[in-house]
């Protein structure tokens, strides 16, 4: 009975990792040139206090500011972002 439990618990496990995250949730997030610099001035002293950098901006939610800065930042996204550099600097 022990193996069925934990044999379940893996199943449950794996099909939460293996969710597909929206679209919307990863899309960048559009920020002004003001919005932005506030950003990286206020990351820089304050780190990843997204409730605290938010507060800053008007109508900017602390999920809104942590997503910016995971698309720009992130690990996940370095690897595209460096494979459209370069294919930007092919095509010139």
């Amino acid at each position: 009975m022990d193996e069925r439990r934990r044999s379940r618990k893996q199943q449950k496990r794996a099909s939460a990792s293996t969710e597909e995250v929206s679209s919307i949730e990863w899309e960048a997030v559009k920020m002004t040139e003001q919005e932005e610099d506030l950003i990286y001035r206020m990351y820089r002293l304050v780190g990843n206090r997204w409730d605290l950098i938010a507060g800053r901006i008007p109508g900017r939610k602390p999920e809104e500011v942590e997503r910016f800065w995971t698309v720009r930042h992130g690990d996940t996204f370095a690897g595209k972002r460096n494979e459209h550099d370069d294919d930007d600097g092919q095509r010139s």
